[in-house]
């Protein structure tokens, strides 16, 4: 089906992102029910509602909705009471590794496969100490971890294993959700990501019993009125950010169609051009091109990525060099023996190279073009 897009004016700033917006009228009808409720937050009737349709359209049994997506995996460690070392990628979001940083845990980088950006599960058993209690690996650029191969370390060495799913929302291989891999799942709604709720997160669970603690969890610790069983904290998402999620629920596989149009645009496009390297569909998987990150090889391209980055602008199309700095690098974590460059070539490499192209649903074809045009501009045979 061909999706007619919107056209824009040429010197409109085309960004890396755009939140996905509910109808307005719509919303302002959801917050009339709120306003005349009183009820604005405390599991109240639209986040119960929210639960229970994300259920539904993630293909998993228990889910719990947070106010952002960094506490999820806080409350994720907490509730399996991960302790010592965790073996995590340097290649993600800094919220990832900083969580660990905040349970007392030690970050301990493994480097990561080329073609996907995801850990490599085949650096992961080298790592292992007698310290090491889980491993947390990325779904990076929506791209699906090798979960079978980090299934059989961790089941040989009885870790945990936590994804940060932030990046792949409904995400399916084979038609089952990856949100069902591992112990545990996080989700983030910010408003950057393909499905949001102004923030937002979401932590998945398989039983009833951890969906249970991690309720507890979320919620200072309280089992009823007067019984507090654990060092809780406040991680309940508001009635809003519940009403605004379950209208955007409603339209985010239509985004997710825009978004693969624009994709196969960027790859036709890029197909011929020498020193640009992009990602591909995985076989067997239902992608939501959540990003499109291309990797620039300077004596092939004829342009440093950097000076690309910034010529783009020139165009007024703002990329974003994601994930560069690495993770390792930072101050908290360089003196790590784990995040020295030569133990993350691969890492290192791709964060020095990357360049993530404007990929959301309200893109034009105008903007598509121009996003094109403002790399072949610095191309340099």
């Amino acid at each position: 089906m061909i999706m007619v897009l919107k056209m824009k004016n040429g010197n409109d700033k085309i960004l890396v992102s755009s939140p996905l917006l509910p109808n307005l009228k719509e919303f302002e009808q959801s917050l009339k029910k709120i306003w005349d409720s009183k009820w604005l937050t405390n599991n109240g009737d639209f986040h119960k509602k929210f639960e229970a349709e994300l259920c539904k359209y993630l293909g998993v049994k228990y889910l719990s909705v947070y106010t952002n997506g960094t506490i999820p995996i806080l409350a994720a460690l907490q509730t399996l009471k991960i302790t010592g070392e965790v073996i995590t990628t340097p290649y993600s979001f800094v919220a990832t590794t900083h969580a660990l940083w905040w349970n007392g845990i030690k970050p301990v980088f493994v480097d990561i496969d080329p073609v996907t950006g995801n850990m490599d599960p085949d650096k992961i058993e080298a790592a292992i100490t007698p310290k090491t209690t889980a491993i947390l690996p990325v779904h990076v650029y929506g791209n699906p971890c090798d979960t079978k191969k980090i299934k059989a370390v961790a089941d040989k060495y009885g870790l945990k294993v936590i994804y940060d799913a932030a990046h792949v929302f409904g995400v399916k291989v084979n038609g089952k959700s990856i949100l069902n891999e591992g112990d545990l799942s996080t989700l983030s709604f910010h408003a950057t990501k393909v499905f949001g709720t102004f923030e937002g997160g979401a932590l998945i669970s398989h039983n009833q019993e951890t969906k249970q603690r991690i309720e507890f969890l979320k919620n200072f610790g309280f089992a009823d009125e007067v019984t507090v069983v654990g060092p809780g904290i406040n991680g309940k998402m508001d009635e809003a950010r519940a009403a605004f999620g379950l209208l955007n629920l409603k339209q985010v596989d239509a985004a997710i169609e825009k978004r693969k149009r624009v994709a196969k645009i960027y790859r036709d496009e890029l197909k011929n051009i020498h020193g640009i390297r992009y990602m591909s569909d995985m076989k067997g998987v239902r992608h939501n091109y959540a990003y499109f990150p291309v990797f620039i090889d300077e004596k092939e391209f004829g342009t440093s990525r950097d000076a690309l980055y910034e010529g783009m602008k020139e165009f007024n199309v703002f990329g974003r060099r994601y994930f560069y700095p690495l993770i390792s690098t930072f101050s908290t974590y360089r003196g790590l023996p784990s995040a020295t460059p030569s133990n993350l070539p691969v890492a290192t490499k791709l964060a020095d190279t990357v360049i993530c192209l404007p990929m959301h649903h309200d893109l034009s074809d105008s903007d598509v073009e121009r996003v094109i045009d403002s790399i072949k501009k610095h191309y340099k045979k």
